[in-house]
């Protein structure tokens, strides 16, 4: 009899044979239905001697239901599914639900029925009908997806289909994208450009695996250096991968790879409508000479996705913390591209303006290639940068900016120049309290305060999402008009300008404001186009944005990223800052970065006004060494959770207490997380400090497999964490 063994998409089954009918034909890669129990399930077909499983007499064997039509996964796929689970210590089944992202591409070929406005109007207009007439125009979804869209209940639409006023259109899930053209309009690259370019055109080309760090100026023009290669490979008829950190980025990143190449690329992200997913996968598994995708920018899920012949991965901002996932399978993107690079024998580009450590020390060691891009493209020059000791040159009273950065920003308005303002601080204030009894507004669900957003009425929690209407009065002594906001974020900053400058125009960025390429879009134009005077953002606007009016930068608290017991808030600080500062004269007018700060002489500070970035890189590397931190030695996290304080107490203690006693292993706590309280869930943290050559998730599985702990506790386990709240 035949057999085949099954990874199922279900992380408490483990691997499970089955038979297989005489005219079914199974490759290791082929998504299966089997049956288990009274019920179906999805399962992916492994080679059995890589998955152990129980040994079942071949009578007692069930068959195999169907095959699923899509095209097996390919074994580099495979080799990353178990790498990931491996490394990470997830489950494969976790892993491998990442590669089969889109349930409805499952299904094979097929039309749906999608809706949109057909300009005509209802015989009778309500509140509800003209909410969603004004949020859908221009939308295309089906009914659900619009709902959501509107704010409105999806019968609300269905009687607007039935009066005509919302019209079926019939769209073919599996249409070929258009096709991108290599030799659209290829620029002309300056020399350093050219021989970085040729490099990694040459590993493509040569189809072998080989990791480059470009590491190139804020300016240089690194993404018109690492497009030449992804022509090359296109000119292969094989596909490219481009990671990028934020969705936000896209609409930016989109307008240059049309101009470039004629057409937009495939996307791959959270807001993609289930129509354009299930299009996206099936293109994206299906060769390019057959009309499948050639490129596809994507968030860092878009790794996992089972392209047909891949020959490039770019990971672009690659220093970015949002290539990390802190939940679910805590993988950093950055990393696995890398190792997704080299089972399938490609080359993979890390470009950056400010490369993360370890990085830098994979290049220095010898296993990336070292690519440099050391001035702006053209005429551009790096900005100028300054210091603004806010200990000696105060703001005035109530307010948060410098009377030098208020003169130099009138100057510009004055000249037709734009001006951004960079504070890390979404909403109105990050606390509010009464000034009678002192009560502050604390989020039910964490350990973290509610913050005021003005804009939308609200008091937001920005861990868990709890949002409150801020009350009259004060919730505790009941006393009226005692609240007082506490401390600016970016719309306090957009406040006081409007009050300084009041003639300016002032755009507001954050993830609030551009929360869709369509609105990122927007914001792009109205900046090209001069219709805005002054920038006021959060990290949004530190990375990929060119604007050449954009003369002037303030930092409005450059110390910001250095609170708390982030391990790594020195180097984040210098690339938020530098990356930031990167946005000042981009075009031929001159540049001015200005910093405020009260801690002047902190080693990062200096750095960033010295414009001295090796310097502060060999300090950092020295002080990592001397701690035994990345890339010197490793990090992982044991995060303990339940929602009775008392049993994750205990819990995290009992794993305390079985510790392994390790030469090259520290372990410290348990001990309370800072973020004690995360989403209705009390957690506790463990940190393992261990030696490079210690096999630490080997430890982690012995020790904790071991254990007998509540269904009702989590345990997570974070390798090399970015996150330690």
């Amino acid at each position: 009899m035949n057999r085949v063994r099954i990874l199922p998409l279900n992380a408490a089954l483990g691997p499970l044979d089955y038979a297989v009918p005489g005219d079914m034909r199974l490759e290791p890669g082929t998504v299966v239905v089997a049956p288990l129990g009274p019920r179906h399930l999805t399962g992916i077909v492994w080679e059995a001697e890589r998955l152990l499983a129980d040994a079942v007499p071949d009578e007692r064997l069930r068959p195999i239901a169907e095959v699923v039509p899509v095209p097996p996964l390919r074994a580099p796929l495979r080799r990353l599914i178990e790498w990931t689970a491996d490394y990470y210590c997830a489950s494969l089944a976790s892993v491998a639900r990442m590669a089969l992202a889109s349930g409805g591409a499952l299904k094979g070929p097929s039309t749906t029925t999608e809706y949109r406005l057909s300009g005509k109007q209802p015989d009778r207009m309500t509140p509800q009908r003209a909410q969603a007439m004004e949020r859908l125009d221009s939308e295309q979804a089906t009914i659900r997806e619009l709902a959501a869209k509107a704010g409105v209940s999806e019968g609300v639409l269905r009687g607007l289909v039935g009066q005509e006023v919302i019209e079926p259109v019939e769209v073919d899930l599996h249409r070929p994208f258009p096709r991108a053209r290599p030799d659209h309009d290829v620029p002309e690259l300056s020399a350093d450009q050219q021989e970085a370019s040729d490099t990694i055109a040459s590993a493509v080309m040569a189809r072998r695996y080989a990791p480059f760090l470009l590491d190139g100026v804020t300016g240089s023009g690194k993404t018109e250096t690492y497009f030449e290669p992804l022509a090359a490979a296109l000119k292969e008829g094989r596909q490219v991968l481009v990671l990028l950190p934020e969705i936000a980025l896209t609409e930016a990143f989109l307008r240059r790879f049309e101009a470039r190449f004629g057409v937009p690329p495939v996307l791959w992200h959270s807001s993609l409508k289930s129509t354009e997913r299930r299009r996206a996968w099936r293109a994206i598994a299906t060769p390019p000479g057959e009309g499948g995708a050639q490129v596809v920018v994507g968030a860092r899920s878009a790794l996992f996705l089972p392209y047909a012949d891949l020959g490039l991965i770019v990971v672009d901002e690659a220093h970015e913390v949002s290539f990390k996932q802190d939940d679910g399978v805590r993988y950093n993107a950055r990393d696995v591209a890398v190792m997704r690079a080299h089972f399938e024998e490609i080359p993979v580009v890390l470009a950056s303006a400010t490369p993360a450590l370890e990085s830098l020390h994979m290049a220095a060691s010898g296993t990336y290639t070292k690519l440099d891009l050391e001035s702006r493209f053209g005429e551009a020059q790096l900005p100028s940068i300054d210091l603004i000791d806010l200990t000696e040159e105060r703001p005035e009273a109530g307010h948060w900016l410098a009377p030098r950065l208020v003169a130099e920003m009138e100057e510009r308005l004055a000249k037709g120049e734009q001006s951004l303002l960079f504070l890390n601080r979404r909403g109105f204030a990050p606390l509010t309290l009464c000034r009678n009894c002192g009560f502050r507004f604390q989020c039910p669900n964490c350990t973290a305060w509610l913050v005021e957003h003005r804009l939308s009425q609200r008091l937001a929690c920005h861990h868990c999402g709890h949002e409150t209407t801020p009350p009259a009065n004060c919730p505790e002594c009941g006393e009226p008009d005692c609240l007082v906001a506490c401390g600016p974020g970016v719309e306090r900053i957009a406040d006081e300008v409007a009050e300084r400058l009041p003639d300016a125009r002032v755009a507001l960025v954050t993830s609030d404001t551009l929360s869709s390429p369509g609105k990122a879009s927007a914001f792009i134009e109205q900046v090209d186009a001069g219709a805005v005077d002054v920038i006021v953002g959060t990290q949004l606007v530190t990375k990929g944005f060119h604007f050449p009016e954009l003369t002037l930068v303030g930092v409005v608290d450059a110390d910001l990223g250095l609170e708390g017991g982030d391990l790594r808030a020195a180097e984040r600080t210098y690339q938020q800052v530098a990356q930031v500062a990167g946005r000042a004269g981009r075009g031929e007018k001159p540049g001015l970065v200005l910093i405020q700060t009260r801690h002047p002489e902190a080693p990062v500070i200096a750095a960033l006004a010295e414009g001295d970035r090796d310097a502060f890189y060999e300090a950092e590397t020295e002080a990592r060494r001397s701690a035994g931190a990345p890339p010197f030695g490793r990090w992982a996290a044991i995060i303990v959770s339940s929602e009775d304080e008392r049993e994750a107490r205990d819990a995290a203690f009992a794993i305390g207490g079985t510790r392994p006693d390790l030469d090259d292993i520290a372990i410290f706590g348990p001990a309370p997380a800072p973020m004690a309280l995360l989403r209705g869930r009390y957690r506790y943290r463990l940190l393992l400090n261990a030696r490079r050559t210690a096999n630490v998730q080997a430890v982690i599985r012995d020790w904790l497999g071991k254990l007998d702990l509540p269904r009702s506790v989590r345990v997570g386990i974070d390798i090399d964490p970015y996150s330690f709240v």
